[in-house]
């Protein structure tokens, strides 16, 4: 690929600046569908195209006019890496712009095919059949494919055993909606020995993970499987071991996946999501979660009966765990987190949602609590006299679930202990879906009494209360300013 013959862009051009800081800045926005698209990638674009389509006669009347014609003096190099922040149903379209152009976008590393609207399965496999043996670098850096067009398993296999011979980086097959039917083998066996992989991301329960005997995946370092189906219960075990540099995984199971245990053994993940039972698999599924390296744990459970065994994560600095029911058995292996962001929705019996005794957090920094059920005062006092270090607590209480017994904490007598980050550390307290309980109003008082090191505090009344309780947040809040 050659560079254009006009005179080089000039470097003093605030054009020039605009493209760069475009380029170094991309703003993404959450589509509907709940994923990221870049916004200014196409400005950026949009804004070569109006350049580069003015006549000349055009331009003979825009002042400065030596700058609307900066498109001309840009390298290829340059515009190709414009290109690429765009679909590749875009890219192509930009040859019909000159004969310069026409052939430009196929220099492009990637091929991205995002389209969330119903349409003819053909037309999509015709444009990925014609282009997708054009693109000309010897590496493919990125093939996505999310559409709703519907097309048949052996096309997804082709295209990926394509890229996959070209040293594919990222590879992202999200077949969800592209068809109905049994599970089906998509994924060629060579990609399970390509030594390029650094990213693969596989939605859809018509995908069979089936994991050959050899399997060598280098440096694979973000794997994510939601919703697949699997052969056999051993295959996503065979699959991460034989990832040793693999970094961020995620799983969300669906309900006929073949996996009974969920064996997640990695030494050097650092990232792990698990959203659990929103695809309502067996009830007596079992998870095994070894990985001492982690630093980030995200658990979302949903259903009861799990068996779980989980070793210490010595590491770990941020868990976000969302539980329906008892899960506090995993306390024992996040100790060493500082940022924890606890969601306790439901318990059956009103014990089940303390921890065990001997459970401390002495690293733990920020306490973001949010809990939908009465017994919130116990879990709370538990939680901070086990956190001596807690310097900011963001509070949410939705009294959802009630019960017939419930003792709650007398945060005013004079025989309660005051837990020592009240004492020492705690500098932000945010009390949020505030209702100006008596036991609320006990405890921010408690809170505002004994904090000696407070620096904030916000009270946020819940929606739709108003009176005395709405009195009693304001009064609160003016006192803990």
């Amino acid at each position: 690929m050659g560079s254009a013959s006009q005179s080089p862009l000039q470097f003093s051009s605030p054009f020039f600046f605009l493209i760069l800081f475009l380029n170094s800045r991309q703003s993404q926005s959450v589509g509907e569908n709940g994923y990221t698209v870049s916004t200014n990638a196409f400005t950026v674009l949009r804004l070569f195209l109006i350049l580069s389509s003015h006549s000349r006669r055009d331009r003979a009347f825009t002042k400065p006019n030596r700058y609307m014609d900066r498109i001309s003096g840009l390298s290829d190099e340059l515009l190709v890496r414009i290109l690429t922040f765009v679909p590749t149903k875009v890219a192509v379209s930009t040859s019909v712009l000159s004969k310069r152009w026409e052939f430009l976008w196929t220099w492009v590393p990637k091929f991205e095919f995002v389209d969330y609207k119903y349409g003819s399965g053909l037309s999509v496999k015709d444009f990925i059949n014609k282009n997708l043996p054009l693109l000309k670098p010897p590496v493919i850096e990125t093939f996505r494919l999310k559409c709703f067009a519907t097309f048949q398993p052996e096309d997804i296999t082709r295209w990926v055993a394509t890229t996959v011979s070209r040293c594919i980086a990222e590879l992202d097959i999200d077949c969800g909606y592209c068809w109905y039917g049994e599970p089906c083998s998509l994924l060629p066996s060579s990609l399970y020995t390509c030594e390029s992989l650094v990213t693969l991301k596989l939605n859809g329960d018509t995908i069979l993970v089936d994991v050959p005997r050899t399997v060598s995946l280098p440096k694979l370092k973000t794997l994510h499987l939601i919703r697949v189906t699997y052969l056999n219960n051993d295959c996503f075990r065979l699959l991460i071991s034989y990832c040793p540099v693999l970094e961020e995984l995620m799983i969300e199971r669906n309900g006929q996946d073949n996996m009974k245990t969920v064996a997640v053994i990695s030494p050097s993940l650092q990232r792990l999501t698990l959203p659990i039972g929103h695809g309502l698999p067996p009830f007596d599924a079992e998870y095994v979660i070894v990985t001492p390296s982690l630093k980030y744990f995200k658990l979302e459970e949903y259903m009861l009966n799990y068996s779980y065994l989980v070793r210490h994560m010595p590491e770990v600095e941020e868990a976000d765990i969302n539980v329906q029911y008892y899960l506090f058995s995993i306390f024992d292996s996040i100790t060493s987190v500082k940022r924890l962001s606890l969601c306790v929705s439901f318990n059956i019996i009103s014990d089940e949602y303390m921890y065990h005794d001997g459970i401390f957090f002495s690293r733990l920094e920020e306490l973001k609590l949010c809990i939908r059920f009465d017994y919130w005062s116990k879990l709370l006092f538990r939680l901070l006299h086990d956190s001596p270090n807690l310097r900011v607590l963001n509070l949410c209480v939705s009294k959802e679930i009630r019960f017939k017994k419930y003792e709650p904490i007398n945060w005013n007598s004079s025989e309660i202990s005051v837990p020592t980050c009240l004492l020492e550390s705690l500098e932000t307290f945010e009390f949020a879906e505030y209702r100006g309980s008596q036991e609320e109003r006990d405890f921010v008082s408690f809170i505002i009494k004994h904090a000696c090191h407070l620096k904030s505090s916000t009270i946020t009344p819940c929606t739709g209360i108003e009176g005395p309780s709405s009195y009693s947040v304001s009064e609160s809040s003016e006192g803990s300013s």
